[in-house]
């Protein structure tokens, strides 16, 4: 110890006197030299972002800009990617940057515009994704790093993209205009209509009935043929209603508005599809949709981030107390496994829930063996035995028999294929009162005059 302590004393002693010769010899030529070779770096004093490590080479990295402010008029509905800086700001258009990736930032629009009742209109081009509702279009423009366009390359690794948004006020102004006129003349099913009934509005209801049967040529998928037939028409009517998403994850062009029926659903994928089905059902009633989480919720799941691109989907489920977490109490549920594939029990037990809108009830194996007649009852867990028991309860309306058919085997842990999650989300309630896709299909289709709160059948539909 007194050996190290001499020693630290001889080096600052040494120091000192290497300073005072320094300063003693500042006018002398050896004395200048000593003092520039100690003096601070002029880089360092010109330029404060230069840092120790890192070389000169990236100096021409483009810098966040944090003083670009979004304009008053910008439209509150279109959605924003929460980890995103505005970086310039045009006539209806705005560029942002995220050190997200390019998927995260595609999924986040897809689901947004999907889960808020947007109609996503068909692109051909890769990297855009275009929307409109209540005549509002945006166009969600992110190009792949290698990829030609407008948007600036960014040389930091971080992901860029654009949207631009347009309003058409014509459309509304007509349809106004339209509606005014005909709230003066007597109309079919009034007592001082006379008729005949307008050629244009015969030709418009046919149209909404042939739409109702089958959906347009844009919203089908290409590949239905390779959907079971008994479960087609389930397809057909959600992929209509919007409710399944229309572009593939390939990015190869011959894959576009392919659906892949017998791939397996993931966790993630049922669960987007389970809000989106129940919030466009219920589009005439805030009070039975499911909310989407906000960004700065603390997540149920660590698995599940607020950065991650289904986060408000799954959260939401969470905080409804609709799929089991620690905030239902499943204490050992941290986990949500969201690229996990979905299995059977798990898909009753996050509809059933939805369906009948109260608690499960009290259910064994023998209570099921008996009811459904499951030879592998005992190998379901116990939490989703509550929800087969309660699915039985809805006879023809239940999730099993409309996707399964008759069974004797519910092979709880089988994984679910994509044709079979959608058939279980085209009925949504009970067997004496629920909606169905068809129901919500008309719903969108009609006009205010042809189905309002004050029509009994209506009420029977929807509540």
């Amino acid at each position: 110890m007194t050996v190290l302590t001499s020693r630290c004393f001889f080096k600052i002693a040494g120091l000192a006197v290497l300073l005072a010769s320094v300063s003693a010899c500042a006018n002398n030529p050896s004395g200048r030299n000593l003092e520039q070779m100690f003096a601070a770096d002029p880089r360092l004093q010109d330029n404060p972002a230069i840092a120790f490590g890192t070389s000169n080479n990236n100096s021409n990295q483009t810098a966040l800009n944090t003083n670009v402010q979004l304009p008053a008029d910008f439209p509150a509905e279109i959605p924003r990617y929460p980890n995103a800086q505005l970086q310039q700001v045009t006539a209806s258009e705005t560029r942002w940057t995220t050190p997200d990736p390019i998927n995260f930032v595609q999924s986040f629009y897809q689901n947004q515009f999907q889960a808020n009742d947007w109609e996503l209109l068909p692109s051909e081009q890769e990297g855009i994704i275009e929307a409109q509702r209540d005549g509002l279009r945006v166009t969600v423009t992110i190009p792949a790093p290698n990829q030609s366009n407008s948007v600036e390359p960014n040389t930091s690794g971080n992901t860029e993209f654009t949207l631009q948004y347009t309003r058409d006020t014509t459309a509304t102004t007509s349809t106004s205009s339209n509606n005014a006129d005909l709230a003066n003349v007597p109309q079919p099913g009034d007592p001082d209509f006379i008729g005949p009934v307008p050629l244009q509005q015969a030709n418009g209801n046919a149209q909404a009935a042939n739409n109702t049967a089958q959906p347009t040529a844009e919203q089908s998928f290409n590949d239905i043929n390779q959907v079971p037939q008994e479960l087609r028409q389930y397809l057909q009517d959600l992929s209509a209603l919007g409710v399944l998403p229309l572009q593939a994850t390939s990015t190869k062009s011959d894959s576009a508005n392919q659906f892949e029926p017998n791939k397996t659903v993931t966790r993630r994928e049922y669960a987007r599809w389970l809000v989106a089905a129940n919030n466009r059902f219920y589009a005439d009633n805030p009070a039975k949709q499911i909310r989407a989480a906000s960004s700065s919720t603390q997540p149920a799941f660590q698995d599940v981030p607020a950065s991650d691109p289904d986060f408000a989907v799954i959260q939401g489920l969470a905080e409804a107390g609709l799929i089991p977490s620690p905030l239902s109490g499943s204490a050992t549920t941290v986990l949500f496994r969201p690229d996990a594939p979905l299995t059977r029990e798990q898909m009753i037990l996050w509809k059933v829930p939805i369906d009948t809108r109260s608690s499960l009830p009290n259910a064994s194996v023998d209570a099921v063996q008996q009811t459904w007649g499951f030879q592998d009852a005992a190998k379901i867990e116990p939490r989703a035995l509550q929800a087969v028991l309660a699915d039985f309860q809805n006879s023809d309306r239940s999730n099993i028999r409309r996707v399964f058919g008759y069974t004797t085997l519910f092979q709880p842990k089988k994984t679910v294929t994509r044709a079979e999650a959608a058939a279980a989300l085209w009925y949504i309630g009970t067997a004496s009162e629920g909606v169905s896709a068809q129901d919500a299909l008309r719903l969108q289709q009609s006009s205010p005059s042809q189905a309002t709160s004050s029509d009994p059948s209506f009420r029977t539909e929807q509540e």
